[in-house]
C-alpha cells in the first residue's frame, strides 16, 4: 500500500472507504524486489496521486538508476468501462521508462479468456483489472477478472524469475 496523500478530513467529505491497517511501501523497497506488479485506481486516465507520490519519492533513486533492469507490470481498478485504462498503463510506462525498468505487460498470454464477450471484464494486454463502480466501490471483481489477475502474477513471476537467474549466470 501506498501513502495517504488527502487529508481525513477531505476523505470523509469524499465519503471515502475507511482505511484498513497495512504496510505502506517506501520508494526505497522498490529497490529490494526482483520485480514490481504495480496496482492502482486509474483517475482519468492517469495513475491515482497517491502512487505518483510514490513515484515522485524516488528521485534518488532514479539519479543512481537503482531500479534500472527491474521488470515491471501494472494492473488496475477503475470505476467505469471507458475509465482509461490502457491510457492509464500508456501514461505510467513513462516512470518506468524514466527509471531504465522493463515493461512486462500480461499481453494476450491469457489466451481466449481475453476475447470472450459474455460478460463485463477490466482487463487488457497491459495487464488486468477490474470494475470497481463509479463509486469505486459497488462492484466486486468478476471471476474472470480474478482469473487473469491471478495468470498476470504467475506469468510476471515468470518472468522475473528467467531475470534474475540470468542476471546470476552473467
Amino acid at each position: 500500500m501506498v501513502a495517504e496523500t488527502l487529508p481525513e478530513e477531505v476523505l470523509g467529505k469524499m465519503s471515502a472507504a475507511p482505511k484498513k491497517e497495512h504496510p505502506v511501501i517506501s520508494g526505497k523497497q522498490l529497490v529490494d524486489a526482483d520485480g514490481i506488479l504495480f496496482g492502482f485506481p486509474a483517475r482519468f486516465g492517469m495513475m491515482a496521486a497517491q502512487m505518483k507520490a510514490l513515484f515522485d519519492s524516488t528521485g534518488g533513486l532514479w539519479s543512481q538508476q537503482a531500479l534500472a533492469g527491474k521488470p515491471a507490470g501494472f494492473f488496475f481498478a477503475l470505476g467505469t468501462q471507458g475509465g482509461g485504462q490502457e491510457e492509464t498503463a500508456l501514461t505510467a510506462v513513462s516512470q518506468l521508462t524514466h527509471h531504465g525498468m522493463m515493461f512486462v505487460p500480461v499481453g494476450y498470454t491469457f489466451g481466449a479468456g481475453m476475447f470472450d464477450m459474455d460478460e463485463v471484464r477490466c482487463c487488457s494486454p497491459y495487464g488486468s483489472g477490474t470494475f470497481a463502480g463509479a463509486d469505486g466501490r459497488s462492484r466486486k471483481p468478476s471471476e474472470a477478472e480474478l482469473q487473469m489477475a491471478e495468470h498476470q502474477g504467475k506469468y510476471f513471476a515468470t518472468i522475473a524469475k528467467k531475470l534474475k537467474m540470468g542476471a546470476a549466470s552473467v
